[in-house]
């Protein structure tokens, strides 16, 4: 069945009467790692010739005025000769934020116009290419530009996952593509697929030449030779996964884990983000071990990392940056902490489920020394085969109003694995909750449905909550 608004086989085009105008893509990052992938595009030809072509960076740090934006990352000034003008989205909307400002409905062609004559677009035609749809900035631009067609690129392990929440028809419709580096091959988005939009892959090879391209010297790399384990921290505490003092276990984890390996040089690549603390524990359980930690503190990408150092290995939690590790540059690599994460993870529906899905079933665990040393990447058809399913289950799961139509392929895929380990990405409670396979036995499989248990258990939990109190 077609997604709403769309003729099956046909990718919309220009809105009708404006085919001869001039085009401006308006391009929007908030990353150097997806200013990258949006070069990579341009070189590669996946975007249609333009008239113009305008970078809009946006800086989500909240203080962004405090900290350093990404037009002043090292590599930044290569990138950028891909377009004809880079605007600051921050200076625009200032002093509103851009990760929570959208315009109001009746102030949208005001917007639009002091936009147009800000930017010089005049009547062009509008293309946009964003992220994340379901939230500002990108939202707000989209609404912003109600006439243009979106493409929508991806640059990490979310688009494997389902849209965060329904979409309205008139965005969802409007977008043309999404395009996404080949991380998991064999692998297919299940973002936006709910309108029928298709995935597109961005060539590997015009990636790696972008990456290759940019600096990946840093001071306190200088001492540091070929062939250390690399540790990649993410800032979870931030995102409230983990505690402060649990992303700094999870970090000591990482050297004892690297240690057990036999690996007695490592670098510590924090997140940008992180405050330098984080790392402190992870020295000095180092120093203890005694094998040699150098923190990474430039704001270079970890693929410029691979590059410069050919890791021996390369540890993390959930990072794509493990993903781009193996697939694009064939080093080994390990997780650790994903089961801890996934079994704390809330709400179900969190979009960090699925990076984390994807990392725990594909990659080996660091604990498991035969495991990392004996593994290799799947090809496309073993990961067409499960892991494609345990995607699409918990998917479903995650969001079963926006991907309605892929239950039939849940179902199959937990009738036919109802073990212990997919409990550990579909809990029972969810599969109860939803009436799938492994919930409750099939002779009770009405009881989530019937309206009279449902406002029991309802009342059950108000009167646990009065107790409490």
């Amino acid at each position: 069945m077609p997604a709403p608004g769309r003729v099956p086989g046909l990718v919309p085009g220009p809105l009708p009467g404006t085919g001869s105008l001039p085009c401006t893509q308006l391009f929007l990052a908030s990353t150097l790692y997806g200013t990258a992938t949006l070069a990579a595009g341009i070189d590669a030809g996946c975007f249609p010739p333009a008239h113009r072509r305008i970078l809009l960076t946006s800086d989500h740090a909240v203080a962004a005025e405090a900290t350093p934006g990404l037009a002043d990352m090292p590599g930044f000034a290569e990138l950028r000769t891909r377009f004809d003008e880079v605007i600051g989205w921050n200076a625009v909307i200032a002093p509103l934020h851009p990760s929570s400002w959208t315009p109001r409905p009746e102030d949208v062609p005001l917007w639009e116009r002091q936009l147009r004559t800000l930017w010089g677009l005049g009547d062009d035609r509008v293309e946009l290419i964003a992220e994340s749809l379901q939230v500002p900035p990108a939202r707000a631009l989209c609404q912003l530009f109600p006439g243009a067609a979106v493409d929508v690129y991806a640059d990490g392990l979310m688009s494997y996952g389902p849209t965060r929440f329904r979409l309205d028809a008139q965005l969802g419709t409007r977008v043309r593509r999404v395009l996404h580096p080949d991380l998991v091959p064999g692998l297919e988005p299940l973002l936006l697929t709910e309108f029928g939009v298709p995935s597109e892959l961005l060539p590997t090879g015009a990636l790696l030449k972008v990456l290759d391209g940019l600096p990946a010297e840093a001071p306190e790399l200088a001492g540091v030779g070929e062939g250390p384990a690399l540790l990649l921290g993410q800032y979870l505490s931030a995102l409230d996964l983990l505690s402060p003092r649990e992303e700094e276990d999870l970090h000591v984890g990482m050297v004892r884990g690297a240690h057990a390996l036999g690996h007695h040089e490592l670098v510590f690549k924090p997140h940008p983000s992180a405050p330098a603390e984080y790392s402190r524990r992870a020295a000095a359980e180092a120093e203890r071990l005694g094998v040699r930690l150098t923190v990474a503190a430039a704001p270079v990408l970890a693929e410029c990392l691979y590059r410069r150092l050919r890791p021996a290995l390369v540890v993390g939690c959930f990072s794509t940056g493990l993903l781009t590790a193996a697939t694009l540059y064939g080093l080994p690599v390990a997780r650790t902490g994903t089961e801890a994460v996934l079994a704390r993870l809330t709400p179900y529906q969190n979009s960090n489920r699925i990076p984390l899905t994807v990392v725990d079933a594909l990659l080996p665990d660091l604990a498991d020394a035969t495991a990392v040393a004996d593994w290799a990447a799947p090809g496309p058809d073993q990961v067409r085969g499960r892991l494609a399913g345990l995607v699409t289950a918990v998917g479903y799961a995650m969001q079963p109003q926006v991907l309605a139509e892929r239950r039939a392929e849940a179902e199959r895929h937990l009738a036919a694995h109802p073990d212990r380990r997919t409990r550990g990405y579909v809990t029972r409670r969810r599969l109860t909750a939803l009436g799938l396979p492994g919930g409750v036995p099939a002779g009770l499989a009405f009881l989530p449905q019937n309206p009279a248990v449902r406002r029991m258990v309802r009342r059950l939990r108000r009167l646990r909550v009065a107790a409490r109190s």
